[in-house]
């Protein structure tokens, strides 16, 4: 018999002793017999050696992503520095169900460097209503009006979504983008503050 058979029966007996222990323990406190009571002495005991073994994971803070539809651009949360206002809005429905914009659009046009070069027509969820689905804007303003202003510019072949009453029309500069003074259109009305409606 080698020096280690006493100490591997010792070991034995230790362990047996400490599972003697916690089925004690756990009998008081568990009123649960027969196999269950087995299980559940292992469950915690597992439980609890992982607990003593675990290591603390970092936390990854989590992130709410937004998800936008390719031709849609929605409304900024906040306004921005810009400039441009729109500062009337006549919209005329058409025969064929489709809407033309008048706009008129006031901003402080420098030439190249600074000028007012869009504007939009939005639902109020914030889709950016545009005949070319491949424009910036419901309509692109390709150059300054620094001798013109305020400025009228049309945009015909708006498809207004079925169940849209009101929509809103903001303008847009290439040095500080949104921000200006935007006009609410109801398209229910003939009239309103700074626009008209033809139907």
């Amino acid at each position: 018999m080698s020096l280690a058979d006493p100490i591997s029966s010792m070991s034995r007996g230790i362990v047996g002793v400490a599972l003697l222990i916690v089925l004690v323990a756990c009998a008081s406190t568990e009123p649960t017999t027969g196999p269950t009571a087995t299980a559940t002495v292992i469950a915690t005991s597992t439980t609890a050696a992982s607990r003593a073994t675990a290591t603390p994971s970092a936390q990854v803070p989590t992130a709410s992503a937004t998800i936008e539809s390719p031709t849609a651009t929605t409304v900024p949360a906040t306004k921005g520095d810009g400039n441009a206002d729109v500062i009337s809005v006549r919209a005329v429905l058409e025969q064929g169900g489709t809407w033309t914009f008048h706009v008129t659009v006031e901003h402080p046009d420098t030439g190249w460097e600074d000028y007012a070069d869009g504007w939009d027509v939005l639902t109020p969820a914030g889709e950016v209503l545009r005949p070319d689905r491949s424009s910036q804007f419901t309509r692109l303003l390709l150059h300054p009006h620094e001798n013109e202003q305020p400025f009228t510019r049309s945009q015909s072949g708006i498809v207004i979504p079925e169940g849209v009453t009101q929509v809103r029309v903001r303008a847009h500069d290439i040095v500080d983008g949104y921000g200006g003074h935007e006009v609410l259109v109801d398209l229910t009305r003939s009239s309103g503050p700074d626009f008209e409606v033809q139907r």
